[in-house]
């Protein structure tokens, strides 16, 4: 589809980035932002059909996300995860919405929230934005609103949609089950300082339903 970039951040994926190209490349163009990998994503994200741009060193998945929304030119795009979490076959779902002017962010919404730091993130963004999962990966928005986020924060956990809800953003969600896959998850200490921006954007975001 013409108007639709997936937009995938990638940090040491080698293994893993390969088959979540070529599950979206026949349907969508495929933007990897290789974060400054020491090993072999981004030749293995060409080879399976991706347009690839390089971090020249590891700056975060913030700034990857950044980068491939100033990179994309189509009129909306989708985050998706490069570890192979993600459902290709959702991606429409995701993207309809956007397409018939109905919503600017729409969530691809996980039915489980697998850290307690999170899922705190995620109940105090729900304070606002009524919406089951805050902090997933998997989105779709217009580009236009992409690229007018700040991003400033720790990570994206309850505060992508906070400040998309500031930005004047219609946001709705869709069902997303998730795939099982084999990668460690480490303590996510960023969430600690996480939780200050998630104040912080509470008291910017008008209440939306």
């Amino acid at each position: 589809m013409d108007d639709v970039t997936v937009v995938v951040p990638a940090y040491d994926e080698a293994g893993r980035i390969g088959p979540v190209v070529r599950d979206l490349v026949d349907e969508y163009a495929v933007l990897v932002v290789d974060d400054g990998s020491t090993d072999a994503t981004a030749a293995e994200a060409e080879d399976a059909g991706a347009d690839v741009v390089r971090q020249p060193e590891n700056a975060g998945y913030i700034r990857a996300l950044k980068r491939g929304f100033r990179e994309a030119t189509s009129e909306i795009v989708v985050t998706f995860d490069a570890d192979g979490e993600h459902r290709p076959e959702d991606v429409d779902r995701l993207v309809r919405p956007v397409r018939d002017g109905k919503l600017d962010l729409v969530l691809g919404a996980r039915s489980t929230i697998p850290r307690p730091s999170e899922r705190l993130l995620n109940e105090l963004a729900r304070l606002k934005i009524d919406v089951r999962d805050s902090g997933t990966g998997f989105r779709a928005l217009r580009r236009e609103l992409a690229v007018s986020l700040d991003l400033d924060t720790a990570c994206t956990c309850g505060t992508f949609v906070l400040e998309a809800a500031a930005n004047g953003a219609r946001i709705g969600e869709v069902p997303a089950e998730t795939r099982s896959i084999q990668k460690p998850r480490g303590i996510a200490w960023k969430h600690g300082r996480q939780l200050f921006h998630v104040l912080r954007y509470l008291m910017l975001a008008p209440r939306r339903s």
